[in-house]
């Protein structure tokens, strides 16, 4: 793994958008390792060249933990730097956020630095590893587990542009990863084999015959077109009926409360590379 002038890691493009975030931020806020926490630290590790998604993701998570701790981290001093900025703008009143959002930011990257070695009870690294190779994911993956609480979590995964389609992976402490989740905009979906394209990197390679994850979106993929008689009643129903069948037939999607925001989780084992 690379380092920059100390940091792990490569400089990401710094891609970014107002709400990109906002379907892994509202599953992050209802999830145990958040919830449960006794010390709610979060990282925002990679967020670009924009501190919204920060900040963002600090005023979501707020609403669950309101002693929420954020910290965004960036390899690149000047992202730092502009971030910093913002930060003022925002204490002083001058934007839609908070004044007194719980948010810092600092340089760093896969190592995780914080104040006093502070554990974060969850790290969000989402659309930085899509340009690594798939050989460092696991390093990357250990390197930011081992900042963990023993029941944190890391949220590794990535998503388009606009945030309508999005997927990522749950990984423990032990740095194992445990789930894969789709999120996707369900209003003028066409077909859910769109998440195929922005698949986390451990798995972005891995759509191919004889893979799980292939098996599994070819799956969904069959469902939802057997569903489309009932898009009349809207694509929420099209996408609950076509969920239930993959369930019907064994496959183990969880999280039913959930499907209406268009999203399914999947044990890992599901899309494991083989």
């Amino acid at each position: 793994m690379s380092r920059v002038r100390g940091a792990v890691g490569q400089i990401t493009r710094g891609t970014t958008n107002t709400n990109r975030l906002r379907r892994v931020d509202r599953w992050i806020a209802r999830h145990p390792a958040l919830r449960r926490a006794d010390d709610p630290f979060v990282v925002d590790l990679g967020y670009g060249a924009s501190a919204v998604t920060t900040l963002e993701l600090e005023e979501r998570l707020r609403s669950t933990r309101p002693d929420v701790d954020v910290l965004g981290l960036e390899i690149d001093p000047g992202r730092v730097a502009r971030a910093d900025a913002q930060l003022a703008e925002v204490r002083a009143g001058r934007t839609p956020f908070a004044a007194d959002a719980r948010v810092s930011f600092a340089r760093g990257g896969f190592e995780v630095p914080a104040p006093g070695g502070r554990r974060a009870a969850l790290i969000r690294a989402f659309n930085v590893l899509r340009q690594y190779d798939e050989a460092e994911v696991p390093d990357a993956w250990a390197r930011m587990a081992a900042r963990l609480q023993p029941d944190g979590i890391l949220v590794e995964g990535t998503c388009d542009e606009l945030g309508r389609v999005c997927t990522w992976i749950e990984i423990g402490a032990d740095a194992v990863p445990r789930s894969l989740t789709l999120s996707l905009r369900l209003a003028g979906l066409e077909s859910p084999a769109v998440a195929a394209e922005r698949l986390p990197k451990a798995l972005i390679h891995r759509n191919v015959p004889g893979e799980g994850a292939h098996e599994f979106i070819a799956a969904l993929e069959s469902e939802w077109v057997r569903a489309a008689a009932s898009s009349a009643f809207g694509s929420e129903h099209r996408w609950r009926t076509a969920l239930g069948a993959l369930s019907a037939a064994g496959w183990p999607v969880r999280s039913r409360a959930r499907w209406r925001l268009g999203e399914l989780t999947v044990p890992w084992s599901v899309v494991a590379p083989r």
